[in-house]
């Protein structure tokens, strides 16, 4: 029985021993395999790197600003009485827009003036008897003090008046009114902007490394994402002559033609002004490039033996970069790759160094300098 017993747990533990060591010599024979064939090939898009000629350029953000512009507002305070324009009018320099009721101050400029022309009367007819010597220098500078007296107070009365008048100063484009028919006006409440939008200013800031660059008369290119298609022409008109000390920054103002008006004061632009000539760069598509802390990279699609067919396996090479100014979809590279390198474009995020790679093109980045807008 003991014997039995002892023959079966031997013939048992031989089963499953042969069962345990046959598993593991098919899981070893399996990670040699996958260690001989290394790991699976990943799809990207790769393209030869080219080079473009690049007019050499600046671009900086701007901020449009009205060639005239103003808030109009009353010195003096009022009743509104007439109201002559409509919001979004053009008008010309000096046109009425608005009257505040100034009846009580007509009233005493009447009774100023008629102050004035007695004052005026008696200084004459003290001129006639002073001649007479029928009174004395002492009567006749008094009453020139009167006469004087009483025109300051006619002009001081008709300067208020005129202020109950609101006129245009100068032309251009009213905006929204903001007073209404019997409203009470305070000195200072505003009415109604009026702004000149033809031609209109884009100011913005260059570092002073670039200052040598410009010029007034310079021509600059104007965009905004109001009007993504279209770009507005101009010329640099100002450069200022102080650099800013905390940002070492100088202002500059281009003039814009604005026919249309439809580049509006307070928009943001994006300004470019062509220097120099052109130069040839490498460009690639901005996909190309993996920005890293320790640098910019792309990789390579390098050829590394073939295969049983005689076709070459590619992999991937990690290789550090230079790059320059962006424009659209691409980028110029300075340094770190040549004319006719094969560089991924897409997929890196699957890569690194050694990684086999297979080539498909079927979807790949955009890659175009001045892309427009598409409606789907």
């Amino acid at each position: 029985m003991t014997k039995r017993m002892i023959i079966m747990l031997i013939l048992v533990a031989v089963t499953f021993g042969g069962i345990f060591g046959y598993k593991a010599f098919t899981g070893y024979m399996m990670q040699k395999a996958m260690a001989t064939q290394g790991p699976p090939p990943q799809t990207v898009s790769a393209m030869k790197a080219t080079t473009q000629a690049w007019q050499p350029r600046l671009q900086a953000v701007g901020t449009l600003k009205a060639l005239r512009g103003a808030d109009l507002a009353p010195e003096v305070s009022g009743i509104v009485s007439r109201i002559y324009f409509q919001s979004g009018e053009m008008v010309q320099a000096g046109a009425l827009l608005l009257e505040m009721d100034a009846q009580s101050d007509i009233a005493k400029l009447k009774s100023f003036k008629a102050t004035l022309e007695l004052a005026r009367k008696n200084y004459l007819r003290d001129q006639e008897q002073f001649k007479e010597q029928i009174v004395s220098q002492a009567a006749l500078d008094a009453d020139l003090a009167d006469l004087q007296r009483a025109e300051a107070q006619v002009s001081e009365q008709q300067a208020l008046v005129d202020k109950k008048a609101i006129r245009a100063p100068f032309d251009g484009r009213l905006g929204i009114r903001m007073a209404d028919l019997g409203q009470y006006l305070n000195p200072g409440m505003k009415i109604v902007t009026l702004q000149t939008l033809d031609p209109i200013y884009v100011d913005f800031f260059l570092p002073q490394k670039d200052i040598n660059r410009i010029t007034v008369g310079q021509q600059v290119e104007v965009r905004t994402d109001a009007y993504p298609e279209h770009v507005f022409k101009g010329i640099i008109s100002a450069i200022d002559p102080k650099v800013d000390t905390s940002t070492r920054n100088a202002a500059i103002r281009a003039t814009v033609r604005n026919p249309k008006q439809q580049l509006l004061p307070g928009m943001f632009t994006t300004t470019l002004i062509e220097t120099g000539k052109s130069e040839r760069f490498i460009t690639m598509p901005q996909t190309a490039v993996v920005y890293n802390p320790y640098g910019s990279v792309v990789y390579l699609a390098v050829e590394k033996g073939k295969d049983p067919e005689g076709e070459p396996n590619l992999v991937a090479m990690q290789r550090f970069v230079k790059t320059g100014e962006t424009r659209g979809d691409q980028i110029s590279i300075l340094e770190g790759i040549e004319e006719g390198d094969l560089v991924v474009t897409s997929g890196q995020i699957k890569l690194r160094n050694g990684t086999p790679i297979l080539i498909n093109n079927k979807i790949h980045p955009t890659n175009d300098p001045a892309p427009t807008p598409v409606d789907n």
